[in-house]
């Protein structure tokens, strides 16, 4: 109750004229004080009641109208309720946007940047071929290291064709990296950094991601790509998942992947995706690059694959062989495309057009028309990726191919064969 929403009735003053006599002064001073404090008490009690009733009635006729104090003050709980809901959402909101820049800040030193720098055969106006050194941008995850190296997974398009890699970490320290192991059907690949190579200060900067689970996604999640956006360095973007188990057409690769509306540009490949507690649930790997779309990115999902990138982080590290130590298998070779695979009903792989002789596939008992699809247990898809493969090994040295021979009723039988390699 408000003292500006009721007038007070204040009893007790005499108002006549006339002097009382000494003698009757005093009863009825008396009489006045008794009448006084009966009428105070009588005000009392009345304004006790009075009060009462009017704010029973208050509340009956303010019920009746739906202006009922209590109803409003109910009303404002509620509001200031829905306010702190609404706080609690800015707050949850800010605390979320706070949430990813944490997120971030605890993944960024995942994160590196990667630089290849390959050398490539670029056709003139007028169809003479020459090489040329081409420098690309791509992204990857540190993920685990062994006794002598940090072990970064990356994508196979990442580290293609390359003659140098050079791995930035996220103080901006940059080491040489060679390629470990690669898988080209899923798009994968492991590059490992000598530990020696890591100054103390960057070794205390830099951490292993997490990996979490990417099989119980659900469409809507928030998703977190960061990356080496335009080799400009780590950059964030963020969106949702936006379906999962897609498959995407695309020439030699096998792997159903997750689609998300955060932005995956040109040098996020090979960066992670996150889900909101900043554990790596993708690889991403490609967009969609279309007028007519936005926001359709792609990400190799990490419970996929988590037992291939085992497996290549925990190859034999080499490094590339001097040209005039390097082996070769003694063949010519030409790509089984996926075209050509489904056209002719032929495994993907290099189609052996030529055993030369002398040389280590005749040996091995390897003949035309035979299809490699395997080096050393990693997928074959090009003879530019085999002859990539074979700049790590010296003649003398013998690799375990996996060999495609043609059968009856144009089937294909796959077998494995050993080739010691010889010199050129």
């Amino acid at each position: 109750m408000n003292d500006n929403e009721y007038n007070y009735y204040i009893p007790g003053q005499d108002y006549r004229n006339e002097p009382p006599k000494q003698d009757d002064q005093n009863k009825k001073e008396k009489k006045k004080m008794s009448k006084l404090t009966k009428t105070i008490c009588l005000a009392l009690v009345f304004g006790l009641v009075a009060s009462a009733a009017f704010q029973v009635s208050n509340v009956v006729i303010s019920k009746a109208l739906g202006t009922d104090d209590t109803s409003q003050s109910s009303s404002n709980d509620q509001s200031e309720s829905v306010g702190n809901a609404q706080l609690t959402q800015t707050s949850n909101s800010s605390t979320q946007a706070s949430g990813v820049a944490d997120v971030v800040e605890g993944v960024k030193p995942c994160i590196v940047s990667i630089t290849n720098m390959s050398v490539q055969q670029v056709q003139n106006f007028f169809g003479s071929t020459s090489e040329q050194q081409v420098e690309s941008s791509g992204s990857g995850i540190i993920i685990s290291e062994n006794d002598s190296e940090l072990l970064i997974v990356t994508n196979n398009h990442v580290v293609e064709d390359y003659s140098s890699l050079t791995v930035t970490f996220s103080n901006e320290v940059s080491v040489e990296g060679i390629v470990k192991g690669t898988n080209s059907s899923k798009d994968l690949a492991v590059i490992a950094v000598k530990l020696d190579d890591i100054d103390e200060d960057t070794k205390s900067a830099i951490k292993k991601a997490t990996l979490g689970n990417s099989d119980g996604l659900q469409v809507g999640e928030q998703a977190i790509a960061i990356g080496n956006a335009l080799g400009y360095g780590q950059s964030v973007t963020t969106g949702v998942i936006s379906a999962t188990n897609r498959d995407i057409e695309m020439q030699g690769f096998d792997c159903t992947l997750i689609q998300t509306d955060a932005a995956i540009n040109p040098g996020n490949s090979g960066g992670a995706l996150l889900n909101s507690n900043g554990e790596v649930i993708g690889i991403n790997t490609v967009k969609v690059s279309d007028s007519s779309v936005e926001g359709m990115g792609y990400a190799i999902p990490i419970s996929d694959v988590k037992d291939i990138i085992e497996e290549l982080m925990n190859q034999e590290t080499r490094e590339k062989v001097n040209e005039n130590k390097k082996g070769y298998l003694g063949i010519r070779g030409v790509d089984v495309t996926e075209e050509s695979a489904e056209m002719y009903s032929m495994p993907k792989g290099v189609y052996v057009s030529e055993a030369i002789e002398g040389g280590g596939a005749e040996a091995a008992g390897i003949q035309k028309g035979y299809i490699i699809t395997e080096f050393n247990s990693e997928s074959i898809g090009s003879m530019t990726e085999l002859q990539s493969k074979l700049e790590y090994y010296a003649a003398g040295e013998t690799v375990t191919l996996t060999v495609q021979v043609p059968a009856n009723n144009g089937e294909y039988e796959a077998t494995s064969v050993e080739v010691t390699l010889t010199k050129n």
